[in-house]
């Protein structure tokens, strides 16, 4: 059989029963990966032509319903096949690992929103904009996105409180100074692409700030040029965080312009009122060769996906981890 692999126009002689991730890493083929069991969502790939036997879809955390991509290392060969793997020159390789850490703090952001600065004695490899699985304890797990670099000698979460949340009560009202925290990962596909000299959107809702920091800071951190417009959406000035570091982030970056929106209609407010979607609608007239990180509740990266698509970022430069509430 043939796999062709697109862009780069290399044709592949494979064997049915292969897998699509092993085949592209023994041809040098670059491609990111991680976890290489179906949970991170990192070797996304596109079927242009053909078709293989992909398992584990309910496992697929990222981007689980735009059009016809697999997962790599879920994905086996079975018929010729062209592929089209995303951005070849921006491919990041971080093993997944565990690490074991402390919380060495908990601070309170907003009235619902905590900050969880954890350490550890061994670091955990990742790309500004991706997150990491937390384990409190047996029954107390979930994802969070790291709001540090990865250079950093802590590890930085921002968590919000869901109403009745199992995970969420757990952190607001037992977790302490001291405890341990297993950490795995890296996880995720919106992560800071240094090679992109254009302009930037990043888009966030609530605690969808924690990646788009590590990715503002990323970028102010590699000396990036790129224009960075970020738009912060908040259902009030109470819910409003962050402002101190953008501010310290703009006087390091010039490039970077913050935006912030509340949906509440404040007396006095001296924010914009209104979504952060319909923000993005009104200042743009056209987003060609911009690209996009949404980073959110899933109605409101929903919504940004479809505005930013319509004034023109092509579907691949649009980068989106969508969050999900989840009382468990």
């Amino acid at each position: 059989m043939e796999l062709v692999v697109q862009p780069l126009g290399r044709a592949l002689s494979v064997q049915p029963g292969q897998n699509l991730l092993g085949v592209l890493e023994a041809n040098g083929i670059p491609i990111s990966y991680s976890c290489k069991s179906g949970r991170c969502g990192t070797c996304r790939c596109r079927i242009l032509e053909g078709k293989v036997l992909e398992s584990g879809r309910d496992a697929k955390i990222t981007n689980p319903d735009d059009d016809n991509h697999v997962l790599a290392c879920m994905s086996v060969l079975t018929e010729n096949c062209v592929i089209e793997i995303p951005e070849p020159d921006e491919i990041v390789h971080h093993p997944a690992k565990i690490i074991k850490g402390t919380v060495v703090s908990l601070e309170n952001l907003t009235h619902d929103i905590k900050r969880l600065v954890v350490k550890s004695p061994k670091q955990l490899s990742f790309s500004p904009g991706q997150y990491a699985t937390l384990q409190f304890t047996a029954e107390h797990i979930r994802p969070y996105s790291m709001a540090c670099l990865p250079d950093d000698d802590i590890l930085e979460f921002h968590i919000r409180a869901v109403p009745h949340g199992r995970v969420t009560s757990y952190v607001f009202n037992e977790l302490k100074v001291g405890d341990a925290i297993r950490i795995s990962g890296p996880m995720g596909t919106a992560y800071l692409r240094k090679k992109h000299t254009g302009p930037i959107l990043c888009i966030a809702g609530g605690t969808g700030l924690a990646p788009v920091l590590a990715i503002v800071r990323g970028a102010t951190s590699a000396g990036l040029n790129n224009p960075i417009h970020l738009y912060f959406g908040a259902r009030s000035s109470a819910d409003i965080y962050g402002l101190a570091w953008l501010e310290s982030i703009a006087l390091q970056n010039p490039n970077l312009h913050i935006h912030v929106i509340v949906s509440t209609n404040e007396a006095d407010s001296k924010y914009r009122i209104g979504l952060v979607t319909d923000a993005v609608e009104q200042d743009w007239r056209d987003l060609t060769g911009w690209r996009a990180y949404l980073c959110g509740a899933p109605p409101m990266v929903d919504a940004a996906k479809l505005i930013v698509k319509r004034k023109g970022i092509a579907n691949e430069h649009v980068y989106a981890d969508a969050f999900y509430a989840s009382a468990n």
